[in-house]
């Protein structure tokens, strides 16, 4: 229970942060497609961590095919995906055993299940999320090869430092030449600076990933349960650390009004298109051909190497020196996860629709 997503696009996961190894299940995926396994790979490469901003934990995150795909193609059968955990330190984890760590969820599992994995979180560490990114690569492919859909993220905010970036023109090689994953030249320097001397510090911050797919059809969701905007908040606020989800506009329109929110239609090659993208190509829970664009907030880590009050498992109070490996900003790494998050959903919903499920019987081989 729990561990999957989706539902004619479905992805489960499995396995523990400091565990043999993780990996997951795909299903769904329509056969015939090709797929390009160095993409894959190229898209676990940017999540892993190592970097002289993140955790200095070593994976290489090798993803392992182990079926559904033959000849360099689906075959509509269950793709089996396994990746192997090399640098795990689980004695790292053995003082906490016995006591909560603040803002994590040691305390919650143990309220959920009367026992805990405390080697560095098991299923609750963002060590899971790699197998989502694997899952999203492959569901980016499908989506490229169905509708044409190109998804692109970006860090939009570290701590209160936030970044000038037009989702119209934004392009994933600007992305990706900065250290932090923010596009704006300025800005990004200004977050590399801030989350050095909050590493310094001892400390952590927060920050947002905004994300636009651009190319999504009109007609995707459906009322009243399964808006396109909910499940994509969905798949966003199960990742580690996030704390808030926005589509569009968000919790900006709060304070504005109708006149300045509402998105004029005009008349446009492929039929209706509206003038502005207030709403982030989604009303009334459907896609309406604009781009789709939402906002993750994620938390600072919980895992500050200072010293904190808590309480053991038997309830004596207790001080915590946290150990361990963690990142001081997890929104550069976040970035290609909540790309992989929108990618899994809106493959979801094409395959919801009858002319994208024929379309995908074209490529059967």
């Amino acid at each position: 229970m729990g561990s999957a997503i989706g539902r004619l696009f479905r992805v489960t996961t499995f396995g523990e942060s400091h565990g043999a190894a993780i990996g997951g299940i795909v299903e769904g995926c329509p056969p015939g497609i090709a797929l390009d396994l160095d993409a894959i790979q190229a898209e676990l490469v940017r999540r892993r961590p190592g970097g002289r901003l993140s955790s200095p934990r070593k994976e290489r995150d090798e993803v392992e095919i182990l079926s559904g795909v033959f000849e360099g193609k689906t075959l509509g059968t269950a793709i089996g995906l396994l990746i192997r955990n090399k640098d795990a330190d689980p004695r790292a984890y053995a003082p906490f055993a016995d006591r909560y760590r603040p803002s994590h969820a040691d305390y919650t599992y143990e309220a959920r299940y009367g026992r805990r994995d405390w080697r560095g979180g098991g299923r609750a560490s963002a060590r899971e999320t790699a197998v989502r990114v694997a899952a999203g690569a492959i569901a980016r492919q499908v989506l490229a090869a169905l509708a044409g859909i190109e998804i692109v993220g970006w860090v939009e905010q570290v701590g209160g430092i936030v970044a000038d970036v037009s989702a119209d023109t934004v392009q994933r090689d600007a992305v990706e030449a900065s250290e932090v994953r923010c596009p704006d030249p300025v800005r990004s320097a200004e977050m590399v600076t801030l989350i050095e001397d909050v590493r310094r510090e001892k400390d952590t911050v927060g920050g947002i990933v905004r994300c636009v797919a651009r190319g999504v059809p009109a007609g995707l969701g459906a009322p009243v349960f399964d808006k396109l905007e909910a499940d994509l908040a969905k798949a966003c606020m199960s990742i580690p650390a996030a704390k808030g989800f926005s589509s569009g506009t968000g919790f900006a329109a709060a304070a504005m009004r109708g006149s300045q929110h509402n998105d004029p239609f005009i008349s446009g090659a492929d039929g209706p298109q509206t003038s502005t993208n207030h709403s982030g190509g989604i009303q009334g829970g459907i896609s309406n051909g604009m781009p789709v664009l939402i906002s993750v907030a994620f938390k600072p880590v919980a895992t500050i190497f200072t010293a904190q009050q808590t309480v053991t498992t038997s309830g004596e109070a207790a001080l915590i020196q946290p150990r361990g490996r963690h990142d001081p900003c997890v929104v550069a790494r976040a970035v290609p996860i909540v790309e992989a998050a929108v990618a899994m959903t809106l493959c979801d919903h094409i395959l919801r629709r009858p002319r994208f499920v024929e379309a995908a019987h074209q490529h059967k081989p």
